[in-house]
């Protein structure tokens, strides 16, 4: 689901056949996912916070890591 490309299908004025976006959205995402909605939403900024929380306990876990390799 590339959102560069839902752009273009917004012409449910021009072809009223066609759902408007919002609607086509989430429609894709049902067939795609078979649930009407994710399990849990999160904000942008709270997936960002997740993220960073993640990738920092990664560095952590790789730093002690090299260090006790390297005492060996």
């Amino acid at each position: 689901m590339n959102p560069a490309k839902l752009g273009k299908l917004d012409n449910h004025d021009q072809e009223p056949w066609k759902l408007p976006l919002p609607q086509f959205i989430e429609q894709l995402y049902e067939k795609r996912f078979g649930k009407p909605r994710p399990d849990v939403v999160l904000s942008i900024e709270d997936m960002a916070r997740l993220q960073e929380r993640k990738k920092a306990a990664r560095r952590e876990a790789k730093r002690l890591r090299a260090g006790t390799e390297g005492g060996s």
